[in-house]
């Protein structure tokens, strides 16, 4: 069987804590990108681990690297359209969950046969 893979809208997850994050954007998804480390061992409660997490992020966030456990993939264009992209190409043999609060890229990727969680799914 092979390790679920878990996408995490940065932009979507950053904007559902209005903590300031715009004032510095690449800071903000390094944080984020920080807190997520953990999940490949872990995951989450109804995703157990190991789990593959990538973070897909956008406009000024995109120079954040990657780091050991979260492979970052910056949007070209538009984060949806590259989480729609990745489900699609990656999610054909094995199990992926989504997470975003956004209405129309949740059922664009339900759509692929994606599960979804909101942003409080991981940590922020």
């Amino acid at each position: 069987m092979s390790v679920p893979l878990l996408v995490v809208d940065a932009a979507n997850v950053l904007g559902s804590k209005p903590d300031g994050w715009w004032r510095d954007r690449a800071g903000a998804t390094a944080r984020l990108r920080d807190g997520l480390a953990g999940l490949p061992t872990t995951g989450l409660a109804d995703l157990p681990g190991p789990v593959e997490v990538v973070l897909v992020v956008e406009g000024r966030a995109r120079a954040v690297p990657s780091v050991e456990g979260v492979r970052v993939v910056p949007a070209a264009g538009s984060g949806d359209d590259t989480i729609v992209a990745l489900v699609a190409a990656e999610g054909a043999d094995r199990r992926v969950a989504v997470v975003t609060a956004d209405r129309g890229l949740r059922a664009r990727v339900a759509a692929l046969g994606a599960e979804v969680r909101g942003p409080s799914s991981v940590p922020r």
